[in-house]
């Protein structure tokens, strides 16, 4: 079964709505590795509208322009490319294809094609909230930058229950950036102050 892998860059208050102002100063070569592996582990991008609009207005060209970083355009137009949008599309990049009926019996039919081995879900917080709400993302690789952003919007919306993660890799970089990977988790059992308070400091 393919993996379902959402990867976001994160402030530390939870903002993923990107301002370029606090998120340009930290990337760095780690973050640009650590990038790059996200990318490596999929075959099928799933992207929101705003997202394809933003990858579709730059990466071609930059391909086309044949700069350092052509072979990353490159390697973006030659992925599949599915495209989440209410309105029909005419599509200028290569390789990209609007969803095909409800978003989950896509995203399970996808995660269920056995020629598919990893689908990325690069920004596009709409889609991720969906997909976690419906237990369809396999992974939450967050680059979680040392700033409080303080407004944008943020991964987590409110709702009823919580989502409760485990931690699988995390990195520290230089300029203060944590890389943090997690999978989805069942909730602990109920804990009680009766059940901790020999942890508590001078509780023992």
């Amino acid at each position: 079964m393919a993996k379902v892998i959402s990867t976001l860059f994160i402030s530390a208050d939870g903002v993923a709505e990107i301002d370029p102002d606090w998120h340009m100063p930290y990337f760095d070569e780690n973050m640009g590795r650590a990038v790059g592996e996200d990318y490596d582990a999929a075959d099928v991008l799933l992207i929101g509208r705003e997202t394809y609009d933003s990858f579709a207005g730059a990466w071609p060209d930059r391909e086309a322009a044949g700069g350092d970083d052509a072979p990353f355009a490159k390697q973006l137009g030659d992925m599949r490319k599915v495209v989440v949008s209410r309105q029909p599309l005419e599509f200028s990049w290569r390789n990209s294809e609007l969803v095909d009926g409800d978003l989950l019996e896509a995203v399970a039919s996808l995660r269920s094609d056995a020629g598919i081995r990893g689908i990325l879900i690069p920004g596009s917080i709409s889609v991720v909230q969906q997909l976690l709400a419906a237990g369809l993302v396999d992974e939450l690789r967050l680059l979680v930058h040392p700033v409080a952003a303080r407004k944008g919007r943020r991964l987590f919306d409110e709702g009823d229950a919580p989502y409760h993660l485990r931690v699988t890799a995390t990195e520290a970089y230089p300029t203060g950036v944590l890389r943090v990977i997690y999978a989805p988790t069942v909730a602990p059992g109920k804990v009680g102050y009766d059940e901790i308070k020999d942890q508590v400091p001078g509780g023992r």
